[in-house]
């Protein structure tokens, strides 16, 4: 059994109810070693942006240009472009950042398929939980880029839409690109202001489109003038813990 199997079944051994005190424990010992090997990853890489978007578009897809044009537009921005660290959308929107001499970084995760990081990251950590993963994705962004994807994009656009409409985290721009992709989550999120699950407000929660102008312009205004470019230059690194 390889590592990326035993992974896969240890986790699903931590999901399947309590265990034992001991084996609690050290669960709990992985997942806070985890957690603060991102922290110091990610403390000093500046504003992020976090693309989402499918593994499995390859480089000659119409999205995976769109992904790397997307990346590009951010790093000229002065964004360190963040993203799952795999193939496909990923790869594209940190090949972009690179392209256009930016900071590109990923948060990578263990798959029973390995999932490889990709070759334009500057830096990049691989992750047994998924959980811990999205914290990261999350906590060191300014907005999010969402291109078309499957279940995990979906869980991610889900998520951030979910700590945005709650006020968990607040007035974080969230851009879809691909109208005809994402149409069918517009209807779907009108049918809930229909059905009172949502309110109307909720709508205003994201943008669809297809130009990258008009998402890089929606950052300008909900991103940069809203919160400013941080770019922690006044925070001290310390050398005993190695930053």
């Amino acid at each position: 059994m390889d590592d990326n199997q035993h992974n896969g079944l240890e986790e699903r051994h931590f999901l399947e109810g309590p265990h034992s005190r001991s084996h609690e424990f050290l669960t709990l010992i992985r997942i806070t070693w985890e957690l603060l090997k991102g922290f110091r990853l990610l403390h000093f890489v500046g504003p992020c942006v976090t693309v989402f978007g499918s593994a499995r578009f390859k480089d000659d897809h119409p999205f995976y240009d769109l992904a790397r044009k997307v990346g590009s537009r951010l790093a000229e921005m002065g964004f360190t472009v963040m993203t799952g660290g795999g193939p496909g959308i990923m790869e594209a929107a940190n090949r972009g950042a690179k392209d256009a001499g930016g900071t590109s970084v990923g948060c990578n995760i263990k798959l029973p398929q390995e999932q490889q990081p990709n070759r334009y990251l500057d830096k990049f950590m691989t992750f047994r939980y998924f959980f811990v993963r999205k914290v990261m994705l999350v906590k060191y962004s300014y907005a999010f880029i969402v291109m078309p994807g499957g279940v995990g994009t979906l869980d991610e656009l889900f998520e951030s839409l979910t700590l945005i409409q709650t006020k968990k985290i607040l007035g974080f721009p969230v851009v879809l690109m691909g109208t005809d992709y994402w149409e069918p989550i517009t209807e779907m999120m009108k049918r809930a202001v229909a059905a009172g699950t949502i309110s109307p407000s909720d709508l205003s929660l994201f943008l669809i489109t297809d130009s990258v102008d008009v998402a890089m312009q929606h950052l300008e205004k909900h991103a940069i003038e809203q919160f400013g470019l941080k770019r922690h230059t006044g925070m001290r690194r310390l050398g005993w813990l190695g930053e």
